[in-house]
């Protein structure tokens, strides 16, 4: 009886800088091979090895990735082509209406071959931003908060805002940099903890690191959460994140440095930045979020303005005729108030009559007989 020969598989950091180089995460190529993410993390660290069936499909998936990085040439190290996506995606976002780019975790980045269309209508610029940008915000927002509901909330209304605004959002040299800050001040606002629907925890992802990632990321406080995903999650600069966290390059550093050695206390295999982008990157997949369609958006945004323009007219002229009823029913003279009364004693109290006796009786009867005939009154006369 003879054995098969075994597939060979390139060494682990292989695997994994294949895998990267193809732009993949680890869910989607545990769904390409059939296993689970937590399986190929086992597989690119070198702790477990495929066999079977898996070993050949693995191995034939690194085989064909690795075709395709020869073909393409060298490729570029992952905080590289982070960075060129996210300006890739500034600069397309209003000069191209669709695209067939692939979404990434953290950015969606337009084909090359994309050409401009420089007449645009305001609402195909809006759904050009929003279809670029949305899907990688709803799960960086997914990130800060650890809730989806509220992760697509704040993007749609980070959106909403950006259409009510839309001129000075076109004009902005960063577009998606203005909505990704309105986007994670809504996400945010401490204000949430009050909402009913937000005091109920939603389940945790089904992988146990990752919910051990997200769990360290959601006790740090949220300004070195925010300082942490900008910088290691999208990849800016230092200036770029303070700038957009409004605080000092130094403080920004500090907060940088707090948050990584919190993650690292917690999450050893986590002190490299690179190892900590990828997971940020995976933990970001895994949220299976998706946004609204840009007409959607549009149209709260839009309802929401005729509403409040509503109510700031009916307020206006509940105003006017208040004003006016004031007006009319003032008084146009000065009327001095009435004093209150006062208390006065040693006055006798007031007798009711009662009844009248048989003298008394006799007494009137008599006056009112004689009084008519009485003496002659007195006149005085002049002389």
């Amino acid at each position: 009886m003879t054995r098969s020969p075994t597939t060979p598989l390139p060494p682990p950091g292989e695997r994994r800088r294949l895998r990267e180089t193809a732009s993949l995460t680890r869910p989607q190529l545990a769904k390409r091979v059939g296993v689970r993410p937590g399986t190929v993390r086992a597989w690119e660290s070198g702790r477990s090895t495929p066999h079977g069936r898996n070993r050949e499909a693995y191995a034939k998936l690194l085989a064909d990735l690795a075709e395709g990085t020869a073909d393409a040439g060298t490729p570029e190290s992952v905080p590289v082509r982070r960075e060129k996506e996210v300006t890739a995606v500034v600069t397309v976002c209003l000069d191209k209406p669709g695209g067939d780019g692939r979404p990434e975790a953290f950015a969606q980045a337009p084909s090359p071959a994309s050409a401009s269309f420089p007449d645009l209508t305001p609402a195909q610029a809006f759904d050009a931003l929003y279809s670029f940008c949305a899907p990688a915000l709803v799960r960086q927002a997914y990130l800060l908060t650890g809730r989806r509901t509220l992760a697509r909330e704040s993007v749609e209304r980070a959106f909403q805002l950006a259409w009510d605004r839309w001129p000075e959002v076109a004009r902005d040299p960063d577009p998606a940099g203005w909505v990704r800050a309105a986007a994670y001040e809504w996400a945010l606002s401490p204000w949430h903890r009050f909402r009913r629907r937000h005091r109920q925890p939603e389940p945790p992802p089904p992988e146990e690191d990752d919910r051990a990632l997200l769990e360290v990321l959601l006790r740090l406080p949220p300004p070195y959460r925010r300082t942490l995903l900008l910088y290691d999650g999208l990849g800016l600069g230092l200036p770029e994140t303070a700038a957009e966290t409004e605080a000092s390059t130094r403080a920004t550093a500090g907060r940088l440095t707090y948050a990584r050695e919190t993650v690292a206390a917690r999450l050893p295999d986590l002190s490299d930045p690179r190892e900590l982008h990828r997971r940020l990157a995976e933990l970001a997949s895994t949220g299976r979020l998706r946004a609204a369609e840009p007409p959607v958006v549009r149209g709260g945004s839009e309802r929401r303005a005729r509403f409040w323009t509503r109510a700031a007219v009916a307020f206006t002229v509940a105003l006017i005729g208040t004003t006016a009823l004031t007006l009319r029913t003032a008084p146009t003279r000065y009327e001095p108030p009435v004093p209150p009364g006062e208390t006065v004693r040693g006055v006798p109290p007031r007798v009711a009559p009662g009844p009248l006796s048989e003298e008394e009786r006799e007494l009137r009867t008599r006056l009112r007989k004689e009084l008519p005939r009485g003496p002659e009154r007195l006149t005085p006369q002049a002389r």
